[in-house]
């Protein structure tokens, strides 16, 4: 079988280290539970300089290195390769963050999976010129078994695969989303994605 993983917030806890960048350069101290919505300019109350700023910052290299793994991600995944599925890594980040992106899989012990950068969010406007290696068709040439992704912005992305199995990890802000059909199931963590993977290879 074929993985699509998303990288921040289902691999590595972004939106918490976010929550402390923001207090840290603008006094807002915005719980995580409290992040209810994925565009996190409206989440922090920020302008659009602040906004900017604080993308920016999020994605230097020994921020994105500092960001913790989401518990029991690597394990899950690399039991999966070792049963011989195939693990692709379909991230929002720009290419610039490459180097950096790579090396914390390599640190939690991910250097078995693929990794693509597809522009999912249009995001230039804060990282001037950023560019990604995966275009949007090429990646709707590729075809998945199950994706595990926790942006309902990204589910438009599985529209052409309609026997895909998508695996929302459950975060706040898409605690209150409707997911798009009965292929689509909410995980509180990776012990619940293990077990709903195990169902499928039944």
């Amino acid at each position: 079988m074929k993985f699509y993983v998303d990288f921040d917030d289902c691999l590595c806890e972004t939106a918490r280290a976010f929550t402390m960048l923001a207090s840290k350069f603008f006094g807002k101290d915005v719980p995580y539970e409290n992040i209810r919505t994925f565009n996190l300019q409206k989440a922090f109350d920020l302008n659009d300089d602040e906004y900017e700023h604080l993308m920016i910052e999020g994605h230097q290299p020994e921020i994105l290195l500092s960001y913790e793994e989401t518990p029991g991600a690597s394990q899950v995944l690399n039991e999966l390769i070792d049963q011989g599925h195939e693990v692709f890594i379909i991230t929002g980040r720009p290419l610039s963050t490459r180097e950096a992106s790579f090396k914390w899989l390599d640190e939690h012990g991910l250097s078995r999976v693929k990794m693509f950068f597809l522009d999912k969010y249009g995001r230039d406007y804060f990282i001037k010129n950023s560019a990604f290696n995966l275009g949007l068709d090429d990646y709707y040439q590729m075809h998945f078994d199950v994706a595990i992704e926790d942006s309902p912005r990204a589910f438009k992305f599985f529209d052409h695969l309609p026997e895909l199995k998508v695996m929302v990890f459950d975060r706040p802000w898409n605690q209150e989303s409707e997911l798009p059909g009965s292929n689509y199931t909410r995980c509180a963590d990776w012990k619940r994605i293990r077990e709903q993977v195990s169902c499928l290879l039944r």
